[in-house]
Parts: C-alpha cells; sequence; structure tokens
C-alpha cells in the first residue's frame, strides 16, 4: 500500500520540484495546497508554471500557522482509511526501510502514526546556499546537523506517515488526539515504536532566503506566529556572522559530502540525536 502526499505550500516554491521528486517512488497521489495572502501573490502561477494542479487554493491576508495545521488535517481527512506522508515542502523524510513495508507492521500491528525528528542540512561553512530547480540539494547542502532547537527552541518532532483520520498538533510535531491528549513523549500505543522506526526529516530551510523569511516571521510579533522562535534564530545567526556556526558541538554537525542520495545510515550521530528528540 502507497501512502497519499500532503502538503501545503506557502510563500517560496523553490524546493517544491526538489520535495516532489524525492517522494515520487513512493506515493499514490501529491496533495497540494497553495495558502497565499492574495490573489495577485503568484504563487499560484508559479506553481502552475511546474506543471502542477492544486487540489486546493486558500487565499487569507494573514499566514497563520495554526490554519495551515488545520489545512493538514482537513486534506488527510477527505481519505480517513488512506495512508498519508505529511510533509513540509522543503523536508525531505528518509525511512530505515521501504514505506510500504512499514505501513503493512503498522497495519498488522494497529500503529495509526509514525514519527521522527529534523535534521538541518546547511552549505559548506554554514552557509546558505541559493536553490533553484537545478540544483543537487544534497550537493549544495552537505552538512547535517541539530541547530534549530539549540538556537531557538523550536521543536524537533514531526509526525511523518499516518492515518488520514489521524490529526495532527501544530507545526504537524505530534499526533492530536480527540479527548485534548497528544502524542508527546517516546512511546504511545497507537505509535509505531522508535526503536523500530524514526523517519529522518532532513530539513532545507537553511537557503539564501533563510534570513529574509526568518526576519519577516519575527517582525510579525504575534505568538500565533511563532515570532519569539523566529527572533532568536535571527539573532543567533546574526552572532555567527550571518552562517551556522558549525564548530559548536551542541550542533552535532556532520559532513555528508559526495553523497547525491540521502541514506539513512549517513549521518552519524543519528542514534543520539534521536533518543534527545523523543524527551523534547
Amino acid at each position: 500500500m502507497k501512502p497519499n502526499l500532503v502538503t501545503v505550500v506557502g510563500k517560496n516554491t523553490h524546493m517544491l520540484p526538489h520535495m516532489l521528486k524525492h517522494y515520487e517512488r513512493d506515493i499514490e497521489k501529491a496533495y497540494i495546497v497553495v495558502y497565499r495572502s492574495s490573489e495577485d501573490d503568484g504563487i499560484l502561477e508559479e506553481i502552475q508554471e511546474l506543471g502542477i494542479k492544486p487540489y486546493l487554493v486558500v487565499t487569507e491576508d494573514k499566514y497563520n500557522w495554526e490554519r495551515v495545521t488545520e489545512l493538514y488535517n482537513h486534506v488527510k481527512n477527505q481519505r480517513p482509511n488512506d495512508w498519508w506522508i505529511v510533509s513540509d515542502d522543503d523536508e525531505l523524510q528518509v525511512y530505515p526501510e521501504p514505506i510500504e513495508d512499514i505501513i503493512e507492521k503498522c497495519e498488522r500491528h494497529g500503529y495509526d502514526f509514525v514519527t521522527g525528528g529534523f535534521i538541518d542540512r546547511v552549505g559548506t561553512n554554514g552557509t546558505f546556499p541559493l536553490v533553484t530547480r537545478d540544483t543537487n540539494i544534497n550537493e549544495a547542502f552537505p552538512l547535517a546537523g541539530f541547530f534549530r532547537y539549540p538556537m531557538s527552541g523550536a521543536c524537533p518532532n514531526k509526525c511523518t506517515l499516518m492515518k488520514g483520520y489521524q490529526d495532527v498538533t501544530s507545526g504537524q510535531h505530534y499526533a492530536q488526539f480527540k479527548d485534548g491528549t497528544n502524542s508527546w513523549g517516546d512511546s504511545h500505543p497507537k505509535r509505531m515504536p522508535i526503536e523500530e522506526v524514526f523517519t529522518q526529516v532532513h530539513h532545507f530551510k537553511w537557503d539564501s532566503t533563510c534570513l529574509s523569511r526568518i526576519q519577516e516571521v519575527a517582525d510579525i510579533k504575534q505568538e500565533y506566529a511563532f515570532s519569539k522562535e523566529y527572533s532568536k534564530m535571527y539573532r543567533a545567526i546574526a552572532r555567527s556572522d550571518w552562517k551556522i556556526d558549525i564548530e559548536k558541538p551542541e550542533f552535532l554537525v556532520d559532513n555528508l559530502t559526495e553523497s547525491s542520495y540521502i541514506d539513512y545510515i549517513d549521518y552519524k550521530h543519528w542514534n543520539k540525536l534521536r533518543k534527545l528528540i523523543v524527551k523534547i
């Protein structure tokens, strides 16, 4: 059984072709939601130029992360018994075994969702590369690490694969249950045990547009936009000469140079990072 893919695309589309190519062999269908601030902001036209027909187009004057979560849940709920990969367009998920095998195990044991954690990807010496449609992103982002959480406190957990009827919390960090609780912690009866599968979410947020995007969100100065997190990120990057300080040991930086494909075993700090992430 192949899963569907759902993603919500906002102001930038440059990572979308790379994300769709990454998942194309593993999915049944991609459901792309365009979430734009006005009818003339150009994002719909950019996506159409890529030959992509969106599943849904939503126009609101204020970008709201809670609304993004609602859109993810709404789309998944349309096919509640299907399995879904939940992924922002700058996230490339990597699994330790074929996704169809993971789904089969989940069905057999009654698990409704699979989780994982973020691995931050960045350019040589901690720089922020330019991404175009022709960029080989694994070569452009040879360094992998864990710096978003240490810099800002941003949650590093992610619900990656789940049944359509299972909702997610804001940011898609945890599964949200009908009784108001969520899946925080290192175990849950409906979660595939992390000892069996814990998805690597390679996060290509840190490109040449990231500083302007981070500053824009920080300037909103509203809780709904996670502005405090983004302000902390911006200040931390400013202190390190407008790049990521890859020499900090807590950032767990590893060089994945010359890898044109992301392999689950490449990142040497993964076992340590996995144990850390599930406690956050």
